[in-house]
């Protein structure tokens, strides 16, 4: 076959496969074959859209993934609550032998011992993720509030375990000041997510396609650790930083510091 041929072959099969759009083939018919720029061109696009749909696979597999093991978690727990159940109704029933039957009734004492085990691992590297996950888990399964620096501290590993210890113990025993100590100590604060947003610059290895989906993510992160979540919430942050920006050193420093 000739090499036109061959080409136009290829660009058939990647369209009816859905990797290149069919205005491919419109542009294939009036390129010129010793047209290197335009083959060039082409190549470009064919590996763009081929980088994409890999990283939309990859997220669509991560996302299951994700999925699964909450999945799995949940009827973990769901077994765990019908076996409790059945348990306390044997005890309030006196069906166990030699058993009181006030035994095992709701007392309002927290057994911390048997709620550890569902605190997530704890990651250096998605120190984020970790207390988002966690939060979501203690609202599900209506932890107390006031015990949960109890359980988070059970796994913690490396700096977080060293901030954690050199808190006081009143601070320690308040999960909002415990968390706010641990992100402070990985950078994670608004400051730290702006700059890495406004700061982040594509590296040779990259594909623009990377770059573009870092920088987002960069983005959106600044703006959860400012809760916004409105236009109105957005300009607002907009125009503080313009303002910060347009102002000297010691009143940025100032509104920063409020």
């Amino acid at each position: 076959m000739r090499k036109d041929e061959i080409k136009r072959y290829v660009l058939e099969y990647l369209v009816d496969e859905s990797i290149l759009p069919s205005t491919v083939l419109e542009t294939a018919i009036t390129m010129p074959t010793d047209n290197t720029f335009e083959l060039k061109r082409l190549e470009m696009e064919m590996n763009k859209e081929i980088r994409l749909k890999e990283m939309e696979r990859e997220r669509e597999r991560e996302e299951r993934e994700r999925e699964r093991k909450e999945r799995e978690m949940q009827m973990q727990m769901q077994r765990e609550a019908r076996e409790h159940e059945f348990r306390m109704k044997q005890l309030e029933l006196g069906v166990i032998k030699g058993s009181d039957p006030k035994i095992g009734l709701d007392t309002g004492v927290f057994d911390v011992s048997k709620h550890v085990k569902f605190v997530p691992k704890f990651q250096e590297d998605n120190v984020e993720k970790f207390f988002n996950h966690f939060e979501k888990l203690g609202e599900q399964l209506k932890w107390p509030r006031d015990k949960w620096s109890i359980l988070i501290q059970s796994n913690f590993t490396g700096k977080a375990q060293e901030v954690y210890s050199a808190l006081s113990i009143e601070d320690s025993m308040d999960y909002d000041k415990v968390k706010k100590a641990i992100l402070q100590a990985y950078e994670l604060v608004p400051e730290a997510y702006r700059q890495k947003f406004r700061k982040y610059r594509k590296a040779d290895t990259q594909t623009y396609v990377e770059f573009a989906y870092q920088k987002e993510r960069h983005f959106d992160r600044w703006c959860a650790s400012k809760k916004v979540s409105t236009f109105d919430t957005l300009r607002q942050l907009m125009l503080v930083e313009e303002f910060k920006r347009c102002v000297n050193d010691d009143i940025k420093t100032h509104l920063e510091e409020y």
